[in-house]
């Protein structure tokens, strides 16, 4: 998997970059057979929604299973990270995110990095965070808001919020997304499951509650390369995995043919 050279100008240009139905629906559905199993453990990686106490995120899945263990080193979600980056890859978190049909709660404004720099010491904003949506993702059910270029104007201003949601989350101030979105716009990723979406860790985001009967969830990872791995960590290892052992990408059919 080769990203061409428009779609790395238009990744470095917008901060993002949605790329339809990289996954099979086969290939999807297999990860998202895992996921009612790894719900219902008892485990401190399984945050839980406020009001609905359903799971919000599971988080170290590569460590907890062998089907994320093997997705976390798929060819088609490493790869095009390779292009930007000839230095070794860690894997810093894997999850997902899950909006749960009409109690999914939000994820306030704020960009990636705030969090990596203010938990766990790192040092510039040089991770990617890789998508797959494991369901479609509409206009409806709680698709991630993006304000294109917002990560070339480097660090905001961040606060650490730990009241609205089950997450502690460093997010932005109004003001901020304001002056951001009057000059640049907003953008909500939409696709089919299946589809990969790539964003860069200092790009503004956030996603609204879902208000509709369909659920959403998205399976994240977060690489970044070892020289920039965190220094000053605070979170558990599920949060920001401190094992540096750099990716070795498997074959494009790992999923399907284990």
């Amino acid at each position: 998997m080769k990203l061409s050279d428009q779609q790395i100008e238009d990744l470095s240009g917008q901060g993002f970059l949605i790329l339809p139905e990289l996954f099979s629906v086969d290939e999807v559905d297999l990860v998202k057979s895992r996921l009612p199993a790894l719900f219902a453990e008892e485990h401190p990686a399984n945050i839980i929604e406020h009001s609905s106490k359903v799971v919000r995120t599971s988080m170290g899945l590569h460590l907890r299973d062998d089907i994320f263990s093997r997705l976390v080193r798929h060819p088609r979600l490493i790869e095009p990270i390779r292009q930007i980056y000839s230095e070794p890859l860690y894997v810093q978190q894997a999850k997902v995110n899950v909006k749960a049909a009409f109690s999914g709660e939000i994820w306030q404004w704020h960009y990636d990095f705030a969090t990596h720099r203010e938990e766990d010491g790192v040092e510039k904003s040089l991770a990617f965070n890789l998508h797959i949506f494991l369901d479609d993702v509409t206009e409806f059910n709680g698709p991630l808001y993006f304000i294109p270029q917002s990560h070339k104007y480097g660090e905001h201003q961040a606060s650490l919020d730990t009241l609205s949601t089950s997450y502690p989350l460093w997010v932005v101030s109004e003001d901020v997304v304001r002056e951001l979105a009057e000059l640049h716009g907003m953008v909500s990723a939409i696709g089919k499951k299946g589809t990969v979406l790539i964003f860069f860790d200092n790009l503004v985001h956030g996603s609204p509650n879902n208000m509709s009967p369909w659920d959403r969830s998205i399976f994240s990872l977060i690489v970044n390369p070892v020289s920039n791995a965190c220094h000053r960590p605070t979170r558990p290892d599920f949060k920001h995995h401190q094992d540096l052992t750099p990716i070795e990408s498997l074959s494009d059919d790992c999923q399907i043919s284990a």
